[in-house]
């Protein structure tokens, strides 16, 4: 009896394509045909393809000096996506409410892949604000909204996840190793939220708490965040029950039904000693 191949429904060109755009949403000065060549290892001829009919599409725009950046057509699917997007509108009241009551800029972010996107935005009214865009997308470990995602994933995927990360120092504040890390994510799954002190901008702190879907999971965060000036350690301190509550709110919205029980923190010693390490300390003043 012959069995039948599976089906590869990947179709080469389309992914390459795809692809490319990606490496725009990451370059807000756009980039020259060159640049795409260099950034996605492919002949700069066959760049040249893609870009032009990206253009015709409207999905890429073409200057004069042979930059392109995203265009109206990726502006209209993203925004068709983001009105699609049920934690968008179901959180969006608690979100106001919580920008009216704070006066400082808040973000709701989804987990992709290793990193955290904003899928919403709202900005503070006070001059002196937090620049950042929907769309956009930072990493996990040095951020509070990354932070509380990798403090609730399950061990086993913590486990996974940790080891693929990029543990670079993005500022003098960032963790810069798996048991600094490790240490961090105990606390913040101790304390129910996480912060930001200056670990991902210099002068930008922040607060983020969990938000939990329906099936229990955390895949989605929203936090707080505001200049350094604004926010000594004793306002996050006052603010993160202020945002747990948000977080659970909205999570209430999502269908998530609080367990009766907690499943029990792994403290970072007993992780490094399943794994013949010893525990790590964070050397960074406890929060």
């Amino acid at each position: 009896m012959n069995v039948r191949p599976k089906r590869n429904y990947d179709i080469a060109a389309l992914q390459r394509g795809l692809q490319l755009l990606r490496l725009f949403s990451e370059s807000p000065r756009g980039l020259s045909a060159k640049q795409v060549a260099v950034l996605s290892r492919l002949p700069v001829s066959t760049v040249h393809r893609f870009l032009a009919n990206l253009v015709t599409a409207g999905f890429l725009n073409r200057d004069k000096a042979g930059i392109h950046h995203l265009g109206i057509a990726c502006f209209s699917v993203g925004q068709a996506a983001a009105g699609q997007l049920d934690i968008r509108r179901l959180s969006l009241p608690y979100l106001r409410d919580l920008n009216q009551q704070t006066r400082e800029t808040i973000h709701l972010t989804v987990r992709h892949g290793l990193s955290a996107v904003y899928v919403e935005k709202l900005d503070s009214p006070e001059r002196l604000r937090i620049h950042s865009r929907i769309g956009a997308s930072v990493p996990l470990h040095c951020t509070a909204v990354g932070k509380v995602m990798l403090a609730y994933m399950p061990s086993d995927e913590q486990d996974r996840v940790l080891p693929e990360l990029e543990l670079k120092r993005v500022t003098p504040n960032s963790v810069g190793s798996i048991q600094e890390l490790r240490t961090e994510l105990f606390r913040v799954r101790k304390n129910g939220y996480a912060f930001d002190l200056e670990e991902h901008e210099l002068h930008i702190r922040c607060v983020a708490a969990p938000i939990w879907d329906h099936t229990g999971c955390v895949q989605s965060s929203l936090s707080i965040t505001a200049p350094a000036v604004r926010m000594p350690v004793t306002r996050l301190r006052q603010l993160a029950p202020l945002i747990q509550a948000v977080g659970r709110k909205i999570s209430a919205e999502l269908g998530y039904q609080p367990a009766t029980s907690l499943s029990p923190i792994r403290s970072p010693t007993t992780v490094e000693k399943r794994n013949g390490k010893t525990g790590g300390h964070l050397a960074k003043i406890a929060v």
